[in-house]
């Protein structure tokens, strides 16, 4: 069991990417080698879509078709070494321009929504066996919470994915027997799953987030 878990720990990463600030590494140089796995932050993102342009290509274009469903600004990444070779920069262009832009020109919430797209649709042999997103709403416009909630639906068929929000409208997405309520009393967290049944009156008049918000569920 010990190595069970073990094995599972370590096959698991937990990504945030809260930082977008001007001086966040997801804006910054990155190690061109550095292509193996997406950094928990996203650092590495110039240098994990490089790696697809050029290796699988199909994958590349269905992370920038995505990403124009949501930024229809957006043309493609421009993606090529620094002055010094070993570093690779986020660059990418307008629909109306030619002009080379870098990561510190877009919105933090167009910058997050890129990291995730790459994250949930690099090829299935590179996910890890258990992907944790701590507030992947964060910044986000509402029709791009939809695009990434349906594409955790998708990508949930090929490994196992755990999120924690604090979104009501993220929570709509989702069905009540995948909702897990923890809630905080006398210094002990508590794990409850939603129960479908005793909700099915509840939710012929009120959405999930309603009843989340009206404290039905709890996890007020």
């Amino acid at each position: 069991m010990a190595t069970a878990v073990r094995t599972q720990l370590e096959n698991s990463q937990v990504f945030h990417f809260h930082d977008t600030s001007e001086t966040a590494r997801l804006r910054a140089n990155c190690d061109i080698e550095n292509h193996h796995t997406l950094m928990s932050d996203g650092s590495n993102l110039a240098a994990i879509l490089y790696k697809l342009r050029d290796i699988k290509r199909p994958y590349y274009e269905r992370i920038v078709k995505t990403v124009r469903l949501i930024a229809p600004f957006f043309k493609d990444f421009v993606l090529k070494p620094e002055i010094n070779p070993n570093y690779i920069q986020l660059r990418w262009r307008d629909q109306n321009s030619d002009y080379e832009f870098r990561a510190h020109q877009l919105s933090d919430g167009t910058l997050r929504t890129m990291v995730l797209i790459t994250l949930l649709l690099q090829p299935e042999s590179d996910l890890p066996a258990l992907i944790v997103l701590d507030e992947p709403e964060l910044g986000l416009h509402p029709y791009a919470i939809n695009i990434i909630a349906s594409l955790i639906h998708r990508v949930s068929t090929q490994t196992q994915i755990m999120l924690a929000t604090q979104s009501s409208t993220f929570l709509d997405y989702f069905e009540p027997e995948q909702v897990i309520v923890v809630e905080h009393q006398q210094g002990v967290s508590s794990f409850k799953r939603l129960e479908p049944a005793s909700l099915s009156e509840w939710l012929e008049e009120y959405t999930l987030s309603e009843l989340w918000e009206k404290n039905v569920t709890g996890g007020r």
